[in-house]
């Protein structure tokens, strides 16, 4: 897949932008604040129908507006299609696919991309929230449908935790509270949904972390990959909280079975923090509350790792990723994004990355400095001043 144009208004510090991208690699230029990032971060939308840096839509509109448009122009084999999305500062955003009105949720079937930036190292060291983020974002790439049961997910979650509060305000204690069983219904539904998903994902993405580990590090640490889960007795609360993870519950079949199962377990969950629940108001085990655990050497990423193993690992996550999708789709590479990664990294990681990125479709670098980009990867450089791309050439000079 090949992003051929972008045009943006009133997206981040742009009023208005067009920016022409060929085959291979291109690379933006621009000090710190100039804007560069903010070019990465509207294509990667596109896919993800969310941002790298904020967990909210709003900081992407421009101050002052309502709202902004992100368009871009792509090209699978011989074939283009136009996608647009209008993100509001309130409100649902919009879509359109070839000029016809679409969800945003249908535009990650057209768009994959894969974009990996200095906040990736909080997947691996920051709480678990980065963490699902990250499966998530990357689960509706690989299964787009997804969106909707995870969006669906997150509604009836509120609906029952704001249940629960208004209970606990009321006093209510026990098994008092008899329409929680509806709620508890659509969760486990929807959750069991996800908990499969995610876990048929980690399974599909262990291989590939590995092979990508090891070119990135230079060495083979055993990277391993898997979900401790609530409804399994992972509590994300508990201090220095033991890992724990069933293979039995976090296979990559299909099989029915599977999520009879995952639903059993998480009934049996709930039936059991039914009590602690109506005491603190909030839902305490579902999806929302697991982690991906990663290790090296047989010991978590997060406490144990090296600064340079956390960075292969959270690179090899992303390689992993693009590795994935390359395997599954019929639409070609996705477009790798590394957003201010190389002047991160040491010189080897440094051109160990630019070789296997050199080897995608289309990868797109931004760099505050154009030394810290390897060879490999500066065939075309494109400068961002203040919002304004200067000296953009079209695609085809």
């Amino acid at each position: 897949m090949i992003v051929e144009h972008l045009s943006l208004r009133d997206f981040r510090n742009y009023a208005e932008a067009e920016v022409a991208l060929v085959a291979g690699p291109n690379v933006f230029v621009g000090s710190n604040g100039q804007g560069k990032t903010n070019l990465a971060e509207a294509i990667g939308f596109l896919a993800t129908l969310g941002s790298h840096r904020v967990s909210t839509d709003a900081p992407m509109v421009r101050d002052g507006v309502d709202a902004a448009i992100v368009r871009a122009r792509l090209r699978h084999a011989d074939r283009q299609v136009l996608l647009e999305v209008q993100i509001n500062r309130q409100g649902t955003n919009k879509a359109r696919i070839n000029g016809s009105p679409a969800k945003p949720a249908e535009l990650p079937r057209y768009a994959q991309i894969v974009l990996f930036a200095p906040e990736d190292l909080q997947i691996v060291r920051g709480d678990p929230s980065a963490r699902r983020r990250f499966a998530d974002q990357l689960l509706v790439q690989v299964s787009p449908r997804m969106s909707g049961v995870l969006g669906d997910y997150d509604r009836v979650l509120k609906q029952r935790n704001a249940l629960l509060k208004s209970a606990r305000a009321r006093g209510i204690r026990g098994e008092a509270l008899s329409t929680l069983d509806v709620w508890d219904d659509k969760l486990v539904a929807l959750g069991t949904e996800i908990i499969r998903m995610r876990g048929q994902l980690a399974d599909e993405l262990a291989g590939p972390l590995a092979s990508a580990y090891a070119s990135i590090a230079g060495a083979d640490h055993r990277p391993e990959i898997e979900w401790s889960r609530s409804i399994e007795g992972f509590d994300p609360d508990a201090e220095d909280a033991p890992p724990t993870a069933d293979p039995a519950a976090s296979g990559a079949s299909d099989d029915t079975g599977e999520g009879d199962v995952i639903a059993a377990r998480f009934r049996a969950a709930l039936a059991a923090k039914r009590s602690a629940e109506l005491e603190r108001g909030i839902t305490l085990v579902g999806p929302h509350r697991d982690d991906l655990l990663l290790r090296v050497r047989g010991l978590p990423v997060k406490g144990y790792a090296s600064h340079g193993e956390s960075w292969s690992v959270a690179l090899g996550l992303r390689l992993a990723s693009a590795e994935l999708l390359r395997a599954q789709s019929l639409r070609g590479d996705p477009v790798l994004i590394l957003d201010d990664v190389f002047a991160e990294l040491d010189a080897g990681r440094r051109t160990r990355l630019a070789s296997l990125a050199a080897d995608y479709e289309q990868v797109i670098v931004t760099a505050a400095v154009e030394e810290d980009v390897p060879e490999a990867l500066t065939a075309r450089v494109v400068r961002v001043e203040a919002g304004t791309i200067v000296g953009n050439a079209d695609a085809g000079d």
